[in-house]
C-alpha cells in the first residue's frame, strides 16, 4: 500500500516504514506528525485519487531530523567581461520516518 502526499510544495510517493527528506517542517525531533494532504492512496492495481485531496486519508510521520543538504555552487560569468560571481546555497530539509497509512 502506499500514497502520494504534497508538503512543502512537492509531491511525494509514500509507504509504510519509509524514510523520506522534505522541504523543513518546524517540528522537534521525534515529534510524530499527521500529514493529511494525501493526493492518491493505492494498493496493488486498486488506486483512489482525490479532488484534490482524499477524503479521511492520512499519513502519520516521526520526524527523525532535521538537516541541510549539500551545498549548492553558484557560479555567474559573463565572457571577457571581467564579471564573476560565487555563491552558494544550502537547503534545509526534515527528514521523516512514514509510520502508517490511515483510510477512513
Amino acid at each position: 500500500m502506499y500514497a502520494v502526499i504534497k508538503t512543502g510544495g512537492k509531491q511525494y510517493k509514500v509507504a509504510a516504514g519509509e524514510k523520506i527528506k522534505v522541504e523543513q517542517i518546524a517540528a522537534d525531533v521525534g515529534q510524530e506528525l499527521v500529514i493529511d494532504r494525501v493526493l492518491a492512496v493505492g494498493s496493488g492495481a486498486e488506486l483512489k485519487v482525490g479532488t484534490p485531496w482524499v477524503a479521511g486519508a492520512t499519513v502519520t510521520a516521526t520526524v527523525v531530523a532535521q538537516g541541510k543538504h549539500d551545498k549548492v555552487r553558484i557560479f555567474k560569468m559573463r565572457r571577457r567581461k571581467h564579471y564573476q560571481k560565487h555563491g552558494g546555497h544550502r537547503q534545509s530539509y526534515t527528514e521523516l520516518q512514514i509510520g502508517s497509512l490511515n483510510l477512513a
